[in-house]
């Protein structure tokens, strides 16, 4: 068990990591797993935690939209494993992106982490995304996840699953089946249609869906 006291003297969110089986099986399992998980970080400026309401799927070499299609690569590197770890990317120029790697080692794959909830360190949270019209959208996004909580290359290769570790994921709340959704990737052209992204019926901080276009080569 885990866990953090709090300026209120209360002890914060994560009371129990994740256990590892739960990331080192198929990669759709491993996301259905990570619905209502709880991922919080430590910084100099203090702790964040979000409970996590979307993700989505990638899974290495047999799909055409993950990092590792093509093999392993400096970049990609930390999607091969061990599970557990977070692997960060820099997206558009201008966002960082996490996602949690899983499945066995040597076999890339990850979930990419979507939208969530903050539910500790909400004044921290607001700080860095001082755009967010409301604290439903603190973290409703996965550029905005990764704001909210203040992830960046550095975070990179972390492991999600020390409880000495700054970045650690937690059990959270378990979510049933029948509140579980399931339909295409957001914005991903290469195999958008695969029903790879999960989220938790009506809960307001996912994001809308954005079908994914292919860009002409000039």
């Amino acid at each position: 068990m885990v866990g953090r006291v709090g300026a209120d003297g209360g002890v914060g969110p994560l009371s129990a990591l994740l256990e590892p089986e739960r990331l080192a099986g198929p990669v759709l399992d491993a996301a259905r797993g990570l619905l209502g998980a709880v991922l919080e970080v430590d910084s100099p400026q203090g702790t964040v935690a979000v409970t996590l309401s979307e993700v989505e799927a990638y899974g290495g070499p047999v799909d055409p939209a993950s990092h590792a299609f093509r093999g392993r690569t400096p970049r990609n590197a930390v999607m091969f494993g061990p599970a557990g770890h977070l692997y960060v990317y820099f997206v558009y120029g201008m966002h960082w992106c996490c996602n949690v790697v899983c499945g066995p080692d040597g076999q890339a794959s990850a979930v990419l982490l979507r939208g969530g909830r903050v539910v500790d360190g909400i004044e921290l949270a607001r700080s860095r995304r001082s755009t967010a019209r409301t604290d439903v959208d603190l973290a409703r996004g996965p550029a905005r996840l990764a704001t909210a909580l203040g992830l960046a290359a550095p975070a990179n290769g972390a492991y999600l699953l020390d409880p000495a570790s700054p970045i650690r994921l937690g059990v959270g709340s378990p979510v049933a089946d029948s509140a579980v959704r399931r339909g295409p990737r957001v914005g991903v052209a290469a195999a958008g249609e695969l029903p790879w992204r999960l989220w938790v019926a009506d809960d307001p901080t996912v994001s809308a869906y954005r079908a994914g276009t292919r860009r002409r080569r000039t």
